[in-house]
């Protein structure tokens, strides 16, 4: 914790590098195998449906109504949830760098632009469950899933209503997120958003990478940690192994760690 904090008082830019772990303290459920998410969607586990038969994009040609009462209630649920004060805490510290912060984070919640970062700083190497595309897909239209409400019968999960439609075709609309066995996602956006990170990176001579809350199974977002580092500060309840190499392991939650972390930074001023 004190070597974080020395770091934290050195680096001229922040990159934040999140998993799912960095919204359960916001109240979000973090799928970790089908036990998971049947307890979150118990008509899932009625019919033996694992996270990767519903986070298919096959789920939306066998059964759209299905697959939109999963990703209709998740939705609605991004859209309603606070993120916790830990994002708070990142914020500030990135307001007080020279180069400010950058994030780069496989969720698709949304959670971190709900919690005053700004758009163009944020890259979501699996997509948003805020926009749209088309399942199909018939072209390269991204849309924003603003004008969807989507109505959901938890006890069944399945969208009551018609689900939404591609504006250009009129087929079923998918949310533009990359899922498993995934060869129709549109990565336009995430792309653009990478480009801009890029960009960023670059202009950082002394960058922090906090990473919170990403695992192992999906080791996405720790390779990149670890691409950028050496000063890597890894916050996760249940891997927090790095190698000294590239950084240092904490074990605690996310909004635990980072206020902890914080009320350090301000005593050592």
């Amino acid at each position: 914790m004190r070597k974080a904090v020395e770091w934290l008082r050195e680096a001229d830019g922040l990159l934040v590098t999140a998993g799912a772990g960095m919204c359960v303290d916001s109240g979000l459920p973090d799928f970790r195998g089908n036990e998971g998410l049947w307890r979150a969607y118990p008509a899932l586990g009625a019919a033996q449906r694992s996270f990767q038969s519903i986070a298919n994009p096959a789920a939306f040609d066998e059964d759209p109504s299905l697959a939109w009462g999963f990703y209709g209630h998740r939705l609605k649920l991004y859209r309603e949830v606070q993120p916790h004060a830990g994002f708070a805490v990142l914020k500030r510290w990135a307001d007080g760098m020279e180069r400010g912060a950058f994030v780069f984070t496989s969720n698709v919640d949304g959670q971190f632009q709900r919690a005053a970062i700004a758009e163009d700083r944020v890259a979501e190497c699996h997509g948003s469950i805020h926009f749209l595309q088309c399942s199909t897909p018939c072209g390269s239209h991204i849309w924003p899933a603003t004008d969807f409400i989507p109505q959901v019968d938890e006890q069944s999960c399945r969208l009551i209503g018609p689900v939404p439609r591609c504006p250009e075709c009129g087929g079923v609309a998918r949310p533009n997120i990359l899922m498993f066995w995934d060869a129709e996602w549109l990565s336009r956006r995430t792309d653009q958003q990478e480009s801009r990170f890029e960009h960023w990176i670059a202009s950082v001579r002394r960058p922090l990478i906090v990473e919170v809350g990403a695992g192992t199974a999906l080791p996405t977002v720790r390779r990149f940690s670890e691409r950028h580092g050496p000063r890597v500060i890894r916050i996760n309840a249940r891997e927090p192994q790095i190698d000294p190499a590239f950084g240092i392991g904490i074990q605690g939650s996310a909004l635990a760690t980072l206020t902890g972390l914080d009320h350090m930074q301000r005593a050592h001023r």
